[in-house]
């Protein structure tokens, strides 16, 4: 019986830690996925000159540096707890939509690697106003994500 019951306590702590660490990677990615896409905005005004250089320099950092292991973080933890709550999970088709918004910001992610050594080696095409818009597609995937998780609509 005391084993059980200890077990069950270190289950907890281990889940509650893994949530911990799932809220601060995520908090931590997000602020990568807003901050990067901005930064864009205006590297695309600036395609030239120290401004260019300078914007190259905090793109490479924040999306090596801050982005790659925020992610990381986030979903490594969001995998252990999905494992460990398997069964109430696979119950409900929220879960699944959640999932695949995950694999639509890790796209995302990666894509904004790819736009960052496009402005790396000047060979950006795109103009402010696309990145203004592309800004935006995190927003309304969070916004999804958040709402699926707390409200369970199905």
């Amino acid at each position: 019986m005391c084993v059980d019951i200890d077990l069950i306590r270190l289950e907890v702590t281990v889940f509650l830690w893994l949530k911990a660490f799932h809220l601060i990677g995520l908090v931590s990615w997000f602020a990568g996925l807003f901050y990067l896409p901005r930064l864009f905005v205006y590297h695309a005004e600036h395609d030239s000159g120290p401004v260019h250089e300078q914007f190259v320099i905090m793109e490479r950092k924040l999306y090596r540096y801050i982005m790659w292991p925020a992610m990381v973080v986030t979903l490594l933890c969001g995998l252990g707890l999905a494992h460990m709550e398997m069964d109430l999970l696979m119950g409900g088709g929220w879960f699944h939509a959640k999932m695949l918004l995950v694999v639509l910001l890790v796209v995302f992610h990666l894509h904004c690697g790819h736009v960052v050594k496009t402005f790396a080696t000047g060979h950006n095409t795109r103009p402010h106003t696309f990145y203004r818009k592309y800004n935006e597609i995190p927003t309304f995937i969070l916004i999804a994500v958040v709402i699926l998780v707390v409200v369970r609509p199905f």
